[in-house]
């Protein structure tokens, strides 16, 4: 890649630039922003931002990212329209559909859909991503190859996937986030300052994971290593069960990829 085009200046976008910055020194990139406040920490990353879509920001583009919020793309695409001509479109949109975006881009056909997560921030993003058999294997390659800037990628076979790699990696943070904050009000009902706690639950939470990813075993056999017949963790766990809290996190994955296809419909309408 030698040119860049972000549509949106938000938090994704300025952590795809860092990323992009890391690995790409001499990439030329190019932000369209309208809100002024943007533009100008923008402009401090060493990129050149536009408040509007313009033909010198899009001109010689190898991938445009569509990096704006669902409820606005369609006026955004419309807005870009007259600047491009073949350009790879990414797009990071939670539930807007290629077929979508295509109709509203006037039948273009080089679009890759996305579905990062707020781990890009700090380089551990997690991206699923989707790009349609006829696109080229090179236009595949730039895509992955932007895409992990922030993090790895997860390839899917179909479009629809992208709503379940939103549930899991998408919003999953948001249910990562909740437990952190259920463990650490709990460390500090039993007695915990609240530095002390986040030291624990912190802690506790990067050596399990480090732990889990490391190893070839599944993750049950790990839990059950820790638990011993009628003791500590066995009682806490029996809570959890009580309380069908793996039933809960289905359900919840189920809904958070449900209303995103359902979210897909409703900005489809005319």
């Amino acid at each position: 890649m030698k040119k860049i085009c972000f549509v949106g200046g938000g938090n994704m976008a300025s952590a795809m630039l860092a990323g992009l910055h890391k690995k790409h020194p001499t990439l030329d990139c190019h932000i369209i922003e309208p809100l002024a406040r943007a533009r100008e920490k923008l402009a401090s990353l060493g990129v050149t931002v536009y408040a509007a879509a313009t033909q010198p920001a899009v001109a010689g583009a190898d991938v445009v990212v569509l990096a704006v919020k669902p409820q606005v793309l369609r006026q955004v695409c419309g807005e870009l329209l007259p600047c491009l001509t073949d350009e790879l479109i990414v797009s990071i949109a939670a539930g807007i559909k290629i077929a979508s975006l295509s109709r509203w881009l006037n039948g273009h056909q080089r679009i890759v859909r996305t579905m990062p997560n707020t781990p890009a921030l700090v380089g551990q993003g997690v991206t699923g991503l989707f790009a349609p058999d006829a696109l080229s294997a090179s236009d595949v390659k730039t895509a992955t190859e932007l895409m992990q800037s922030t993090g790895i990628v997860v390839p899917v076979a179909s479009e629809a996937m992208i709503d379940a790699v939103t549930a899991v990696s998408g919003s999953g943070p948001a249910y990562v986030f909740h437990w952190i904050e259920s463990m650490l009000a709990a460390a500090q009902d039993v007695g915990f300052s609240a530095s002390d706690a986040r030291s624990l639950v912190f802690g506790t939470l990067k050596g399990a994971t480090t732990l889990a990813e490391a190893s070839d075993e599944p993750v049950s056999v790990l839990r059950e290593r820790v638990t011993s017949k009628g003791g500590t963790t066995a009682a806490a766990l029996a809570v959890l069960q009580q309380r069908r809290v793996s039933e809960a996190i289905l359900e919840a994955v189920r809904a958070a990829r449900d209303r995103g296809a359902v979210l897909g419909d409703l900005l489809d309408r005319d």
